[in-house]
């Protein structure tokens, strides 16, 4: 039996990412951001680099519509190769 979300859907969602300091990083991350809430806005995405500068952490709040949406978001997110945590 599947296990009830605390979560009451739609709701906003923030999702932080943290990867390597690349060309492209944040690009990556907003495209597949973009695959599971079509609906994001880009212009909303927050980045931050760490304090000396190797990594650099993404923050998206997506509008959630289901747990499976969130789920299938941060599974491609982990499985990506910049990608070093989701939080």
């Amino acid at each position: 039996m599947a296990e009830a979300s605390p979560l009451a859907f739609p709701c906003d969602f923030p999702i932080k990412v943290m990867g390597r300091k690349q060309q492209g990083f944040a690009q990556e991350v907003m495209d597949v951001v973009l695959r599971h809430a079509p609906d994001f806005d880009a212009k909303t995405m927050e980045m931050r680099p760490s304090r000396q500068g190797r990594y650099l952490s993404v923050t998206c709040v997506v509008r959630a519509t289901s747990r499976e949406q969130l789920d299938a978001l941060y599974q491609e997110l982990c499985d990506h190769p910049g990608v070093v945590m989701v939080l």
